[in-house]
């Protein structure tokens, strides 16, 4: 029985351009480069997935809707939007404001780990645990079936917590792409107890270069 998770940030998107914060109204989809990025993703899936039964789910801000969109419309797998795979669930008045406003207004001391950086934000343990669960619970849904998970540049991340077991704080830094492919394989039972061992078999690879490459945030 071999489980497969795609991890897929979001194609370039409006909101970091503009350099918003992209909540529920700040987000306005992706992109002339975004849309023509989701669609080679779309083309990628079509011939990755091959045989095996398969889903795609997304976090529901639009740019990952619309990136999960165009890997539906090419594979003909209908998408299912979990709020568990959003980024950041900041507080509605930060939504729309621009980063420089965001931290200056709402910034608090002493924010890390188990402490919300900004005041009304969750904290990244609190992101890490949301977004474990999302990813542990689709597995289990799915076992020994192929997931394409769109998200965002967290999802990807945090899939190292939830696969990988690594601690809440990693040691190291990671940079995932826009519309870059992340993928995770296991033959044991996704959810088993103890955890199943996860194999890492590609990160950050993007459909039109075939390899990794980096982009900030």
């Amino acid at each position: 029985m071999r489980t497969r998770l795609f991890f897929v940030r979001h194609g370039d998107s409006l909101h970091k351009r503009d350099g918003v914060v992209g909540g529920p109204k700040g987000c306005r989809g992706l992109t002339d480069t975004g849309r023509e990025q989701a669609a080679l993703l779309g083309q990628q899936f079509s011939s990755d997935i091959g045989s095996d039964k398969a889903s795609v789910y997304s976090s529901p801000l639009p740019r990952a809707v619309e990136t999960a969109a165009a890997i539906s419309k090419a594979s003909g797998l209908p998408s299912t939007q979990d709020c568990g795979l959003c980024t950041w669930h900041t507080p509605p008045e930060a939504d729309g404001l621009t980063h420089e406003e965001f931290f200056r207004r709402l910034d608090i001391e002493g924010g890390g780990i188990y402490r919300p950086f900004q005041e009304g934000n969750e904290t990244w343990a609190e992101m890490v645990t949301r977004t474990s669960r999302a990813i542990i619970d689709i597995a289990h849904r799915h076992r020994g079936e192929a997931v394409i998970i769109v998200g965002h540049a967290e999802t990807v991340e945090i899939s190292f917590n939830a696969l990988g077991l690594l601690p809440v704080y990693r040691s190291f830094d990671l940079k995932v792409s826009p519309a870059s492919i992340t993928e995770w394989v296991t033959d044991q039972d996704p959810t088993q107890w103890p955890p199943p061992r996860w194999t890492l078999t590609r990160f950050n690879e993007t459909p039109a270069s075939g390899g990794g490459t980096p982009a900030p945030g």
